[in-house]
């Protein structure tokens, strides 16, 4: 019987022990699971990239800060979605839908299968989401297309369980608008009944730590 593959915990100390091939297995492991959640924050396979690569840039600088009390997935993806606020606040580009083919999302997502491809998203769902601001668009991804639990995602963008739920209803009903579907029973800007989010929210765009830094997570 084959060895079990290490775990991301070990391969981290491994590399941190000085075995350079560690990291390496890294990004083989998860470089997919970080370009799909790129991919749809920003919408072109160019941004994608460059949100990977920075994404992973960060991970080899700051790895020496994960002290493993959450999971390292948790923490990967808290830094990519960092990598994207980052691009997308510093190119502020025109909408999606506002641009030619040629800045259509990648239809060829790289190789490796990871389980945000078995979404059914449509291009036109796909398309509609670049126009949900980004702190909605960010939980939508990780909980709606990636399946984390809701107390993952908080602990991804470092904001209350309350907060995710607030920005995932407010944030599909920004969806649906985008899509031209009519919503009915609630004004399209008001939060669920007990949301712990303000009506006008964070500012779009933040860093998902900016709550602070809790264990596990890379400071800004």
């Amino acid at each position: 019987m084959p060895d079990p593959p290490a775990r991301d915990e070990d391969l981290v100390r491994r590399y941190l022990s000085g075995d350079r091939a560690a990291f390496a297995a890294l990004v083989e492991r998860h470089e997919r699971r970080v370009y799909n959640l790129a991919l749809r924050m920003t919408g072109r396979e160019e941004d994608a990239r460059d949100a990977t690569q920075d994404a992973f840039l960060t991970v080899l600088r700051k790895l020496s800060s994960f002290r493993g009390e959450a999971a390292f997935t948790t923490w990967l993806h808290r830094v990519t979605v960092n990598a994207c606020y980052d691009l997308l606040r510093t190119r502020q580009r025109a909408p999606l839908l506002d641009r030619g083919e040629d800045d259509l999302p990648a239809r060829e997502p790289p190789p490796a299968p990871d389980h945000a491809d078995t979404s059914s998203l449509s291009m036109d769902v796909r398309q509609a989401l670049l126009q949900v601001p980004e702190d909605f668009r960010a939980v939508m991804i990780l909980h709606d297309v990636h399946d984390l639990r809701q107390e993952e995602v908080a602990a991804i963008v470092g904001v209350p369980v309350g907060t995710v739920k607030s920005r995932l209803h407010r944030g599909r009903i920004a969806l649906a608008k985008a899509m031209g579907i009519q919503q009915e029973g609630r004004p399209s800007g008001e939060p669920p009944s007990g949301s712990d989010e303000p009506p006008d929210g964070p500012g779009f765009g933040e860093r998902a730590d900016a709550a602070g830094p809790s264990e596990g997570t890379v400071s800004p």
